[in-house]
């Protein structure tokens, strides 16, 4: 390695600023005021209302699911490839209209379905097709205008900013601009009582979801040939190249398996809380900050990223006084800001 790339990755080792101790007492403080001292807040202290409490958890638990999802396809695609693909959120947008329409098809109404007409059926097979659907459509985008100025990421970043635009004209002509749903299917649409609350089973569902998606990503990672050559790429794309791999079909897979879950995301997405126009740039957004909070191409940091944002997301709004809690998304950047100055590469983001 030359002197010049060595003093390179140093300058980018930059310590945070913040001390780790004030973020511990910051995190204890929070802790100690959603036990003990919330009077006057949506949920009450938890001490008093353990039910709002667990509901609370389990939200910013199934919303972490949802966000994972999501997220780890964009940090796939950015680990392996450098490459910033601000398409993913229309991926995620045009998977869930196609899973719609797919769904209204498969019911045989257009309008006003009702979960116990859905099937497990009618809900898994438009996942599905949608997400393949997007994936191919990621491949082709990668394929036909990224592969030609690889390592060029502002160029890269301004090419899928604009097939964005594209495509989110395209899908308000096809699909209009009212919002649209997937329904979840009959069998996961109930409700169970804990601690006195009530509780959805679509939610618990849609968790389920991301915890086989998250599992069948890691065993794809660590136990398959391919999942290996990703591994190594992030490392150390130059050796990989060495050792005589065809790189481009390495990057044409992790495209097709990012774009993939950024198109079973926009599916559960659109289940839980439907599709529209902006939605597309909404979930970029989650996306980015998820990857950010957890380190840019770290699958693992998608995970903690999700996890942490999901419960800033739940919490936020349940705990602030009740005059405040239009406030409550401000804790987003907040949190976003602490984790920087402790780790600015993320909790398990490495330095390149």
């Amino acid at each position: 390695m030359t002197d010049e790339r060595l003093r390179f990755r140093r300058a980018l080792v930059v310590p945070g600023w913040l001390p780790r101790s004030v973020v511990a007492t910051l995190v204890a403080a929070a802790a100690l005021w959603v036990l003990f001292f919330a009077t006057g807040t949506p949920d009450g202290p938890a001490v008093r209302e353990p039910g709002e409490f667990v509901v609370t958890v389990l939200d910013g638990v199934t919303f972490a699911g949802l966000l994972f999802v999501v997220a780890s396809g964009f940090t796939l695609i950015f680990g392996l490839m450098r490459t910033v693909n601000m398409a993913h959120g229309s991926l995620f947008l045009l998977s869930a209209y196609v899973a719609i329409e797919l769904q209204k098809s498969m019911v045989g109404k257009t309008r006003n379905i009702e979960a116990a007409e859905v099937g497990i059926v009618d809900w898994i097979i438009p996942l599905l097709a949608g997400s393949a659907i997007v994936a191919a459509i990621g491949v082709v985008v990668q394929q036909l205008f990224l592969r030609w100025n690889q390592g060029q990421e502002l160029r890269q970043a301004i090419i899928t900013v604009a097939i964005t635009v594209i495509l989110a004209d395209q899908m308000l002509a096809e699909f209009g601009g009212l919002a649209q749903r997937i329904v979840w299917p009959g069998a996961v649409v109930h409700f169970f009582e804990i601690l006195g609350e009530r509780y959805a089973t679509s939610r618990l569902y849609m968790l389920g979801v991301a915890v086989v998606v998250g599992a069948a990503l890691w065993l794809w990672q660590s136990r398959t040939r391919m999942g290996m050559i990703i591994r190594a790429g992030v490392d150390d794309q130059d050796m990989v190249r060495a050792l005589g791999i065809n790189i481009s079909l390495v990057f044409a897979v992790t495209f097709f398996v990012g774009s993939f879950l950024a198109g079973m995301g926009g599916v559960m997405g659109a289940s839980f809380a439907g599709a529209s126009p902006g939605t597309d740039g909404d979930w970029l957004i989650n996306s980015l900050i998820v990857v950010i909070i957890g380190g840019l191409g770290s699958v693992k940091g998608a995970v903690a990223g999700s996890l942490l944002y999901g419960m800033v997301i739940a919490f936020s709004p349940s705990y602030l006084p009740s005059d405040y809690t239009f406030y409550s998304s401000i804790f987003t950047l907040v949190v976003l800001s602490l984790v920087l100055a402790v780790r600015p590469t993320g909790l398990y983001g490495r330095a390149e």
